[in-house]
């Protein structure tokens, strides 16, 4: 074999690798492609129709008050649905409803799970509506039942003329209060939103008015009433307080 044809060898050799390289890239693309479009459908299989990512438990936690048994009735997620078509809003909602519910948050927890996460609501008093002593929070929501009132909570009487408004402006009172004040109070007389009163275990009454300043109230009854012996005090201007014999 002479030189030439050793060399001509060499060029077809050559030409022929580098085909072969631009079909392999080309066969990779068509490879990769291939690929990403089978776990697309993989993905969308699963997601959708595989029983792996179905629900199957419903977990319920942060609740006291209320069973789990309750929460999952009020959430009503269907166990065998697809875990990715639960509609969590509605859940959410369905759950925020429950007067003992201060918030919730519902999520999915893959691969087959819901949690539903609840922060009830606190008492801060009692109110007595219609014969029943109910559980009065922070804002003012009326809640659960009690049998008897719990030692050293305040109790509020609602009049006649007291309406939504006015327990919640209680509510803020009762929440302000320190300690030390609240534990004297026997219970706390609501009119309206203004007229709010605070009868002490002793009997001594205080003209509260609203919920407003409340803080500031609060010392200056602590100061007051260590300083004046009086049946009826007046500190719904804390800058001017009064105290007198007989209620005005």
């Amino acid at each position: 074999m002479d030189r030439e044809e050793r060399a001509e060898r060499r060029t077809r050799r050559r030409f022929a690798r580098r085909q072969w390289a631009r079909r392999w890239v080309s066969l990779r693309y068509v490879l990769a492609l291939l690929v990403v479009v089978a776990l697309i459908g993989t993905s969308i299989w699963l997601v959708f129709f595989s029983a792996t990512l179905q629900v199957k438990r419903v977990e319920v936690v942060g609740n006291q008050l209320l069973s789990d048994g309750r929460i999952r009735e009020r959430a009503a997620v269907p166990l065998g649905e697809q875990l990715a078509l639960v509609d969590l809003g509605r859940a959410d909602a369905r759950v925020a409803s429950l007067a003992e519910v201060k918030s919730v948050d519902v999520v999915r927890t893959w691969p087959d799970g819901v949690r539903i996460t609840v922060v009830e609501r606190t008492a801060v008093a009692v109110v007595e509506l219609a014969g029943t002593l109910r559980g009065l929070d922070a804002d003012g929501v009326v809640f659960r039942e009690y049998k008897n009132a719990p030692q050293g909570m305040p109790r509020v009487q609602a009049g006649g003329s007291a309406g939504t408004d006015a327990l919640k402006e209680a509510a803020t009172v009762v929440s302000a209060l320190p300690e030390d004040l609240a534990s004297r109070v026997d219970h706390v007389e609501v009119e309206t939103v203004d007229q709010i009163t605070l009868v002490m275990r002793d009997k001594r009454q205080v003209l509260w008015g609203s919920a407003e300043e409340s803080e500031l109230k609060a010392e200056v009854v602590d100061k007051l009433l260590a300083a004046q012996k009086a049946p009826y005090y007046d500190v719904s201007v804390p800058g001017n307080p009064t105290y007198a014999a007989t209620a005005p």
